[in-house]
């Protein structure tokens, strides 16, 4: 008998391996891009010496923070709660110089305050627009944390519209959150990306998380330093409102003819105040008021200015699909 015996199946040729990728480039395009940020905007970014008086204290304590100069005569941005109460300002330059500074102004609302040297002109910063800014870019803060002056650490922008409540109990909106690294002594330095342009001040990290940092958006903060530099301080109307920038349905743009793709949605609602007397809820889309569209946070802040104050105002909403319109009057904001 013959036994026919079928051969075992030819198994596919294997692949050639492939070579592991190699990301050289990459990391080496990121370091410098990192490197270019940091050397651009460097001489800029200064060290703050702060002396204050303490409540039952004969001698004035110390205390330290970051800023930049915003302008080639000396002015320089920080953050209020740096440079509050202070007795007497120093400024540390890239270059060891040590210059006395006067405080321009602050606005404890937004966390915001403006300093001044006189020197010859300084090299300032430029600010990048912070409604283009998007979640996974490059962001770089610079500052002086714990006294290390010149200090770089980068990260990414790691969310946008976050709020973050002030030492005043007011809520500034629109904050940038990033993961890179923040310590005390950051405060009021810049967060920059990689044309060395401002996108946000940095201002809070949060205890025990790491990673998790914010800085106030570069347009809230240009508006603020304008009128700090102006007035030495902002008077302003108020709402009664936290809220988040957001877009809106296009449906409800086509319905009502909304020259505008975003408005500014209502997340917190302070209980006896304009806003809530009006009548308005958490979750309502802000999108004008009177004739003035209200695209976004930035927007309405710069919107509710003195001219507001207890003067009657028309707030146009959208609340799920239907809009809506409020009488209202917005307040002072009380001084702090």
């Amino acid at each position: 008998m013959v036994a026919f015996l079928s051969h075992p199946p030819i198994p596919p040729a294997r692949p050639a391996a492939r070579p592991a990728p190699d990301d050289t480039g990459l990391l080496d395009a990121y370091s410098d891009a990192v490197s270019s940020a940091a050397d651009a905007a460097g001489a800029a970014v200064v060290h703050l010496e702060v002396r204050a008086r303490r409540a039952q204290e004969a001698e004035a304590a110390g205390g330290s923070g970051s800023g930049f100069f915003l302008s080639p005569d000396g002015y320089a941005l920080t953050n209020s709660h740096v440079v509050h109460g202070a007795t007497e300002l120093f400024v540390h330059l890239t270059d060891g110089r040590r210059l006395k500074a006067d405080l321009v102004g602050e606005d404890p609302h937004t966390d915001l305050a403006v300093v001044r040297v006189s020197s010859e002109p300084l090299p300032h910063l430029q600010f990048a627009d912070s409604d283009r800014v998007r979640p996974g870019q490059i962001a770089i803060a610079l500052g002086s944390p714990m006294g290390f002056q010149q200090t770089v650490t980068a990260g990414i922008v790691s969310g946008l519209g976050r709020s973050l409540r002030t030492q005043t109990g007011r809520a500034i909106d629109n904050i940038i959150q990033t993961d890179a690294a923040l310590n005390p002594g950051n405060s009021g330095g810049p967060l920059v990306n990689t044309r060395a342009q401002v996108i946000g001040v940095n201002t809070a990290i949060i205890r025990p998380a790491q990673g998790i940092c914010f800085a106030i958006a570069s347009n809230l903060a240009r508006w603020v330093a304008g009128w700090l530099i102006k007035d030495g301080r902002i008077r302003r109307s108020y709402l009664g409102v936290g809220g988040q920038t957001v877009p809106l349905l296009r449906t409800v743009t086509r319905a009502y003819h909304l020259d505008q793709d975003t408005g500014v949605m209502v997340s917190q609602l302070t209980p006896g105040s304009p806003a809530a007397v009006a009548g308005l809820r958490e979750s309502d889309i802000i999108v004008a008021l009177d004739t003035h569209p209200v695209r976004t946070v930035t927007d309405l802040h710069q919107l509710l200015t003195a001219d507001y104050i207890d003067r009657p105002a028309a707030l146009t909403i959208v609340r799920h699909t239907e809009r809506i319109v409020f009488s209202l009057r917005p307040a002072e904001m009380p001084a702090v």
